[in-house]
């Protein structure tokens, strides 16, 4: 493992995070992540009902992680939040190779979602916090068969969820 430079607390980027304006910064020519619309609008909903909770990673002016997040600043309610200012943290390293590299190790770090781990939490959300599947779908950016796929994953038919859903109870082969 790649041992740091920096040593403590204070020395870590994280320790010293700018607020810049998006117009100064600009994409890399090299990131290979690709975010579908959907997700991107799950990026925005996630800045405009938490914050900001994550700083773009930049190297002077170019942007090494934080691409989505600085394109989504751009939209108007979410420049409108800060005035076009966006948090930064610098990192130094040397070369083009060890951006790529910065690059690809915050994409790649980001771990993914276990369907079984999401199902539950729908159930809670349907269960115990009583929200409708239409605000869960409006705020996760889910599409109303995923909600109901991932309701029907732990049991849910009781609240009913799965009786409103496009899905038929049963299914009969025609004859030929």
């Amino acid at each position: 493992m790649a041992k740091s430079n920096t040593k403590t607390p204070e020395t870590q980027p994280i320790s010293n995070v700018r607020w810049r304006h998006r117009d100064t910064l600009k994409a890399n020519d090299y990131n290979p992540n690709r975010v579908a619309p959907a997700e991107l609008q799950l990026l925005a909903i996630s800045i405009l009902e938490d914050g900001w909770t994550q700083p773009l990673v930049v190297l002077g002016d170019a942007i090494v992680d934080g691409f989505h997040r600085w394109t989504v600043s751009g939209w108007p309610a979410i420049y409108a939040m800060t005035g076009g200012m966006v948090p930064c943290v610098e990192i130094a390293k040397k070369g083009r190779a060890a951006l790529q590299m910065a690059t690809i190790r915050h994409n790649r770090a980001r771990g993914t979602h276990v369907v079984l781990d999401m199902s539950k939490i729908v159930q809670e959300m349907i269960e115990k916090e009583k929200l409708p599947m239409e605000e869960i779908c409006e705020r996760l950016q889910m599409e109303t068969e995923e909600v109901v796929r991932l309701a029907a994953r732990q049991g849910i038919p009781l609240t009913g969820i799965v009786r409103r859903s496009d899905y038929s109870r049963e299914w009969v082969p025609s004859e030929k």
